[in-house]
């Protein structure tokens, strides 16, 4: 028995409106929110609250140095994750005399729930922090170390990249597309990643109002005018060696790269004491 012309047509579309919902379900997953409390340590260090551009309520913890007029480090975390992960370079940093600032992301820690937009929105949230740690520290320089998300969100604001005096970029994605793609060929191959991800990539349209091309850290970094440390993972497959390395030659003020061997990306986003003397020669030189 034949089947008729209608009835196919009819299976075709409910295939494809089954195959939108999913990818608009994945993609849902992708821009969840991660909300869970964070301690504060110890003093120095202590809790503090800061409004975003747009309303949304931030929170942080402030490690106040013993001069006044010390250098300062606003410190952004990686997708996921939250200013906890922090902690331990920002104790440490500050022990070295620096005043540290790290904040939970909109949709982190205690921060006000909200969708993840991969750098874009969270770039209000990176310039209401650095306002308020200029406020405290007026005649300080101030560098920002930025792990993944965080490294992104520095850049990508609608003013441009954070004006700071330096920037710690570790383990950036180039752009949101290559993102997408590492991730998904990392869980099912080369091409079914290079089948879904554009599938991915354009909800950025109906979810943030702009084109992919808008969310590009490469791209931003070549109106980054103060000295950048890029750091990489050798075994990193999200954002691969040679990705970091692109960024690097994207720079076009005084730039350091640095590629960790046998370290991948999760690990690059902890506290790793091994790094400790690259950062702080480096924030050293710039900031002091």
């Amino acid at each position: 028995m034949q089947i008729g012309l209608k009835p196919l047509v009819c299976a075709l579309l409910a295939i494809i409106l089954i195959g939108s919902a999913g990818v608009w379900g994945v993609g849902s997953l992708l821009t969840r929110t991660t909300n869970r409390h964070v301690t504060v340590p110890e003093k120095p260090a202590q809790l503090v609250h800061i409004d975003s551009t747009d309303g949304v309520r931030l929170a942080g913890t402030y490690w106040p140095a013993a001069d006044k007029g010390a250098p300062a480090i606003l410190m952004l975390h990686g997708n996921g994750n939250n200013r906890g992960a922090m902690n331990g370079t920002a104790a440490w940093l500050n022990t070295h005399g620096y005043a540290v600032l790290a904040i939970d992301f909109r949709g982190h820690g205690d921060s006000t729930p909200a969708g993840k937009s991969f750098g874009l929105f969270e770039a209000e949230d990176a310039e209401a922090a650095l306002a308020w740690l200029r406020q405290r520290h007026p005649w300080a320089r101030v560098g920002v170390i930025g792990f993944s998300l965080g490294g992104a969100a520095s850049v990508l604001g609608d003013e441009g990249p954070l004006p700071v005096d330096a920037f710690v970029l570790q383990g950036v994605y180039p752009d949101i597309r290559r993102a997408i793609f590492n991730r998904l060929a990392i869980r099912l191959g080369q091409w079914p990643a290079s089948a879904i991800e554009p599938l991915l990539s354009y909800q950025s349209v109906p979810r943030f109002g702009v084109w992919p091309s808008s969310i590009s850290p490469i791209r931003a970094l070549a109106q980054v005018k103060a000295p950048v440390l890029l750091m990489g993972g050798g075994k990193d497959t999200n954002t691969p060696p040679e990705e970091t390395r692109a960024m690097y030659g994207a720079v076009r003020a005084n730039a350091e790269l640095r590629i960790l061997e046998g370290v991948d990306h999760d690990t690059l986003g902890r506290t790793l004491p091994e790094t400790f003397p690259i950062l702080l020669a480096f924030l050293d030189r710039n900031l002091k």
